[in-house]
């Protein structure tokens, strides 16, 4: 794919943080780059928010999974199974 090169734009998101950040990372590169047509830049923010909201999610869960294995209920640092 050339540098700044739109992803697809459909189809389903990524499951993986990582998978969605990089397509975002794309989009966001092929938006800059001022050279995709109106209705693709469009989808393309479209399906950058979306992406956006993936990667939102991803990182509230394992902030809560990080909160709590270091905060335990009488506040004291503790590891706590999941």
């Amino acid at each position: 794919m050339e540098p700044n090169a739109l992803p697809k734009l459909e189809g389903p998101l990524p499951e993986k943080f990582e998978d969605a950040l990089e397509e975002l990372s794309q989009i966001v590169r092929s938006l800059e780059s001022g050279q995709v047509p109106l209705e693709e830049s469009i989808k393309a923010y479209e399906r950058g928010m979306a992406l956006k909201k993936v990667c939102e999610d991803r990182l509230k869960n394992a902030q809560m999974r990080v909160q709590k294995l270091v905060e335990g209920e009488n506040g004291d640092m503790e590891a706590t199974p999941l």
